[in-house]
């Protein structure tokens, strides 16, 4: 009974975003056909699976794309950790120490404003264009709005909760570490799915404007040259894996809560 009580939410969870898939092939094959003049340059869904699956040269354009595919993973990967990390982090100093956050909040806001395309040329000169600088500019979009929206979950902690620790003789950082952070569980693994997709843009902008590698700088590199089945199978692949980290994530939070804080991991 307890595991289906577990189960029940999960499916609920992945049930909408098996639906999403399919209504975005559908709106895929819509627009091929609502705009015939993109001829050439559109590829289906059949086409694409073609491309990567049963075509005569499949098996080498999976293996050029893949290659590319794990390199951007690793880099979104590390900058997913790094943002989301350093947002809780930073989070929790803010909340506990509200002199920093008058101090650097703004600042923080500020940089938030400036577009990465402007920041990559910075990124780049300091970081270089390796794995450190993409991963940068990945976890740069994950840091920022991960950073609002567990600030927000944290200073909403029940009251209550923290002044009846606070009466035990607990500390500003105990009272957070036993009511705050727990409250805010919920918050942060919506910070983290909405990050998941955000680590990704990142390191693909990142890929191409500034390493040269991964998927990024392939879809870049696959216009010029005219390959447009490698185009769409690598915006489609991109598109698969988002969805499937974002239903890892989401997996996760329902498994989460339900250890940790039962009644909202039943809302």
């Amino acid at each position: 009974m307890k595991a289906l009580n577990i189960l029940r939410p999960i499916a609920g969870f992945l049930l909408p975003l098996l639906v999403s898939l399919i209504l975005l092939v559908v709106l895929w094959y819509g627009f091929l056909q609502l705009y015939p003049q993109v001829g050439l340059v559109g590829k289906s869904p059949g086409d694409v699976w073609k491309y990567l699956v049963t075509g005569p040269t499949s098996g080498t354009a999976r293996q050029a794309i893949f290659a590319e595919m794990r390199i951007t993973l690793r880099d979104a990967g590390i900058g997913f950790i790094a943002g989301l990390g350093g947002a809780l982090a930073v989070a929790a100093l803010f909340v506990g120490v509200p002199a920093v956050s008058q101090a650097f909040l703004p600042v923080a806001m500020l940089l938030r404003s400036v577009p990465l395309v402007a920041l990559t040329p910075i990124i780049v000169l300091v970081f270089g264009r390796g794995v450190l600088g993409v991963t940068v500019m990945a976890a740069i979009v994950v840091f920022f709005p991960a950073l609002v929206m567990i600030m927000t979950a944290l200073r909403g902690a029940p009251k209550q909760a923290m002044e009846l620790v606070a009466a035990y003789g607990g500390s500003r950082w105990t009272a957070m570490r036993m009511v705050s952070i727990p409250a805010a569980l919920p918050s942060v693994f919506a910070a983290a799915r909405v990050s998941v997709p955000g680590a990704l843009i990142g390191a693909l902008l990142g890929e191409w404007l500034g390493s040269g590698t991964g998927l990024g700088a392939g879809l870049i590199r696959a216009i010029p040259t005219f390959q447009y089945n490698r185009l769409w199978a690598s915006i489609a692949l991109v598109t698969v894996v988002s969805v499937f980290a974002y239903a890892v994530v989401g997996v996760l939070e329902k498994l989460v809560l339900a250890r940790f804080a039962p009644q909202q991991g039943r809302d």
